[in-house]
């Protein structure tokens, strides 16, 4: 299982927020690219970069940021989220080296665009379902829709998506330990790879995710717990490799 550090990027810089409210933020970096290059020395094997500005304005604001960090570390896999609506934007993001595009909220409005995305962009694709008691949220989780995760998840599987990031906004940068039952129920229930999200918080919930791996977790997102040190990120990674 991959442990996946998160660099959540606002106005250029590497933030974390609390439950996703972009007035509850804590600056952790000026500079994004030695961030990056500290998780890499940690021995990352990938990175989840979110464009968080880009998630509210609907289209990517730190895409420069993104393509440094791109740019300096052409060998490994790197995922972006925020503010992925038109096929032109996920064009831009292969161009600069990115691996993964994940979209999430113009998934739940306009499921079709995933097939499409899917069709023109394939290998390339991962859905982020965020969800409350296992109901979609959209919307920067303003909104708690009347879509069950697990629908949608089996809907965009079949579209062809690579994976579902799979996010518990109850418990996103709260560290109050991740959902494990629902993130593994999830996986049991479709056949491609998830990643979870939120609430990681130190070493003991790797072992729980490990655990429960085989259902189909193939990687679990940290941030805050790996910026506050309430977890090792390296050490994270050896005892995943370890019970893998």
């Amino acid at each position: 299982m991959l442990l996946i550090p998160a660099i959540d990027l606002k106005d250029g810089r590497c933030v974390r927020l609390r439950q996703g409210r972009m007035d509850d933020e804590t600056i952790f970096s000026d500079d994004p690219v030695d961030v990056a290059g500290r998780w890499v020395e940690a021995g990352a094997r990938r990175l989840h970069l979110v464009d968080l500005n880009g998630a509210f304005a609907g289209k990517p604001v730190n895409g420069e940021v993104i393509q440094a960090i791109a740019r300096a570390y052409p060998d490994l896999p790197i995922q972006v989220g925020g503010g992925i609506r038109d096929e032109a934007t996920i064009q831009a993001y292969l161009d600069v080296g990115v691996e993964f595009v994940i979209i999430g909220t113009q998934a739940v409005k306009e499921p079709e665009f995933v097939g499409r995305a899917c069709g023109a962009f394939p290998g390339h694709i991962i859905v982020g379902l965020d969800a409350k008691d296992g109901m979609v949220a959209i919307d920067g989780w303003a909104t708690i829709t009347e879509h069950r995760v697990t629908d949608l998840a089996k809907r965009f599987e079949q579209d062809g998506v690579s994976a579902i990031v799979y996010t518990d906004i109850g418990r996103d940068g709260m560290l109050s330990g991740p959902n494990v039952e629902a993130t593994a129920a999830l996986a049991r229930a479709i056949d491609i790879p998830v990643v979870a999200s939120g609430g990681i918080t130190h070493i003991g919930d790797i072992r729980a995710l490990c655990e429960v791996a085989d259902s189909g977790i193939m990687g679990a997102i940290t941030g805050r717990a790996i910026y506050e040190g309430t977890l090792d990120f390296a050490e994270g990674q050896r005892l995943a490799d370890e019970l893998a």
